[in-house]
C-alpha cells in the first residue's frame, strides 16, 4: 500500500488519506446521528377485548325483578386500549356490565400494576350500564366489605388480562378526537309535573320530579333537566392508517328492548361492532376494537315521553338504531380529525371524603315496620318494601366514605372519571368550565356508588334522589366538579 501511494500524485496521496480517516463519516452525513432515531418521541398504541360473559343461570340485573339467564345475544367484553408515549402509559378498560364495585376494579388494577407494569392510577376502569347482564357487585352492593364472589374474581381477572393484551399489541400510532351531534336519542327522563300531581315517593313524600312519567302523561310541565347531544371520540390509527382503536362517549343511559332471560352489551356493544365495519377489515390484525363509553348520563334515556305517534320496535331493534346513528355520526366526522404522532400524555388520580346519608331513627322505625309485614300485605308503595330494606343497609355504612377521581390528559384533550351515574348537568358543567380545549367525563368508573343529583334536582325528588339509589351527601357532584378542575388544571401544566 505504501509503495502504490508513492508512485501517485501527491494530492491524489492527499486525498486518499483523507477518504480513508474521514471516510465512514462523509458518507453518512445525510443519515441521523447515531443515537437520534432513540430520542425522537413516539406514540404506540395498542387495543384488544376480552370475554367477561357469564355463566347461564346467572341472574340478570338491572331492574327490581332480576330473571336467570337463559340465552346470550352478543357476548359480554371488556375493551381496552393502551397508549404509550415514551414516557408515560394510560390504559383504559370498558366493561359491559351495569356497575362494578371499586373492590373489584382495585384488585384489577393491583393485577395490571404487578403483571403489565402500568400504575394503577394510569388505569381508568368503567362498566358500560347494559341492564341486561349480570351483576358484578356481590349478592348485596350495600356491604362494603363482603368478599368478592367468583363473579367478581373472574372480572377483575379478565380486565387485568385485556390490558395486557393491549399492550402486547402495542405499535407505532397517531391519535385525534373530535365530536359529533346525535340530539334525537337522548331524553331528560325526569320530569316535574303539575302541581297538585299525585306523586308518593316509597318514603311517603310528595314530589315534583318523577322518572319514566310515562308516554303522553296530560300532567307533564317539562323536562328537569337538561340532555348533552355530543358524541365525544378519541381515533387512534397505525402510521399507515389502519385503524387501531376509536374510544367513544355518549350520554345516553341504555337503550334496552332485550327480553327477560338473554344476555346482551346494549348499544354499547352493537356500537363497537358497526365501527369495526365501518373501519377494518374483519380479518385485521391485530384486529380494531371499538368502544362506546357512558357519559353522564344518570337522568337521561332513550324514551321520548311526548311522540307525535308511538312507534313499537322488534326485540334489540331500537339499540341497533340508536348505535347505528351513533357511529355514522361519528364515521361522518372523522375526515375532520388531525393525527398526531406524538401527545403528552398525564394522569392523576385522588380520592375526596363523602358523607354518607344516613337514615335517622324516624325512617330506620318506618323501615323495621314495612319489613315485618307480610309480603304479600297491601303497599302504599309498590317499592316500599326495596327502600326499607335499603335503608336498613345504609344505615350500616360509614359516616363517610372515600370517593376515587381520576384525570387524564391526552394532548389538549382532557377525560375525567367519576364512580356514579351522574347527571348531564355535572358533565355540562365540567365540559364548560376545563381549563383544556375540550374534556368529556366517564361514569360509573373506578367504582359504582349509586346516583349522583346535583343539588337543586336533589329538592326536586325522584328515583334518584331517593336514600338508597343516593347514598351521599346532596353537595357531593359540586365537590366532585370542583376537584376534577383541579386536576385538569394540574394536568394541563404537566409535560
Amino acid at each position: 500500500m505504501t509503495c502504490r501511494l508513492q508512485r501517485m500524485p501527491r494530492w491524489l496521496v492527499y486525498a486518499a488519506s483523507l477518504l480513508l480517516v474521514l471516510g465512514p463519516a462523509v458518507a453518512r452525513a445525510d443519515e441521523p446521528a447515531k443515537g437520534e432515531n432513540q430520542a425522537k418521541k413516539e406514540l404506540r398504541a395498542g387495543a384488544a377485548t376480552s370475554n367477561i360473559t357469564p355463566k347461564l343461570g346467572a341472574l340478570i340485573v338491572g331492574n327490581f325483578v332480576q330473571p336467570e339467564a337463559t340465552n346470550v345475544h352478543d357476548e359480554l367484553l371488556v375493551r381496552c386500549l393502551v397508549l404509550d408515549n415514551g414516557e408515560t402509559q394510560l390504559a383504559f378498560a370498558i366493561c359491559d356490565n351495569v356497575g362494578i364495585p371499586r373492590s373489584v376494579f382495585d384488585l384489577a388494577k393491583r393485577l395490571v400494576e404487578r403483571e403489565a407494569g402500568i400504575p394503577a392510577s394510569h388505569v381508568l376502569m368503567a362498566a358500560t350500564h347494559t341492564h341486561s347482564g349480570p351483576s358484578a357487585r356481590g349478592t348485596n352492593s350495600f356491604n362494603l366489605d363482603a368478599a368478592l364472589d367468583d363473579y367478581q374474581l373472574f372480572v377483575a381477572r379478565r380486565i387485568a388480562d385485556g390490558i395486557r393484551r393491549a399492550k402486547a399489541n402495542l405499535q407505532p400510532a397517531k391519535i385525534g378526537w373530535g365530536s359529533a351531534q346525535l340530539p334525537g336519542q337522548v331524553f331528560n327522563r325526569r320530569w316535574l309535573l303539575k302541581p297538585g300531581t299525585p306523586n308518593i315517593s316509597p318514603f311517603g313524600v310528595q314530589e315534583q320530579a318523577k322518572m319514566n312519567p310515562g308516554v303522553n302523561n296530560p300532567n307533564l310541565l317539562k323536562p328537569a333537566g337538561p340532555v348533552d347531544p355530543e358524541i365525544s371520540f378519541i381515533s387512534v390509527k397505525s402510521l399507515d392508517d389502519k385503524p387501531i382503536a376509536l374510544l367513544a362517549n355518549y350520554s345516553l343511559h341504555y337503550v334496552g328492548g332485550v327480553p327477560a332471560g338473554v344476555i346482551s352489551a346494549d348499544y354499547f356493544g352493537v356500537f363497537a361492532e358497526r365501527m369495526a365495519e365501518l373501519l377494518s377489515d374483519r380479518w385485521q390484525d391485530p384486529p380494531f376494537v371499538g368502544i362506546m363509553t357512558n357519559g353522564t348520563s344518570g337522568d337521561v334515556n332513550n324514551i321520548n315521553v311526548q311522540p307525535k305517534e308511538i312507534k313499537r320496535y322488534k326485540p334489540f331493534e331500537k339499540m341497533k338504531i340508536v348505535a347505528f346513528e351513533a357511529a355514522d355520526a361519528v364515521f361522518a366526522q372523522l375526515s375532520n380529525v388531525k393525527y398526531a404522532e406524538w401527545v403528552p400524555l398525564a394522569a392523576e388520580f385522588t380520592e375526596i371524603p363523602l358523607a354518607v346519608r344516613k337514615p335517622n331513627e324516624e325512617l330506620i322505625a318506618w323501615a323495621n315496620e314495612i319489613l315485618a309485614k307480610p309480603m304479600d300485605a297491601p303497599k302504599k308503595h309498590s317499592l316500599e318494601r326495596h327502600y326499607a330494606q335499603r335503608t336498613l343497609d345504609l344505615a350500616k355504612w360509614p359516616d363517610q366514605i372515600a370517593c376515587p377521581l381520576q384525570a387524564f390528559r391526552i394532548g389538549d384533550l382532557g377525560v375525567t372519571a367519576i364512580p356514579f351515574e351522574v347527571f348531564t348537568e355535572t358533565g355540562l358543567e365540567i365540559k364548560d368550565r376545563t381549563p383544556l380545549a375540550k374534556t368529556f367525563t366517564i361514569e360509573l368508573a373506578n367504582g359504582s356508588f349509586g346516583y349522583l343529583p346535583t343539588r337543586s334536582q336533589h329538592a326536586l325528588g325522584g328515583y334518584e334522589t331517593w336514600l338508597g339509589t343516593n347514598r351521599v351527601e346532596v353537595d357531593a357532584a359540586h365537590k366532585i366538579a370542583d376537584t376534577l378542575i383541579e386536576m385538569l388544571e394540574r394536568l394541563k401544566k404537566a409535560n
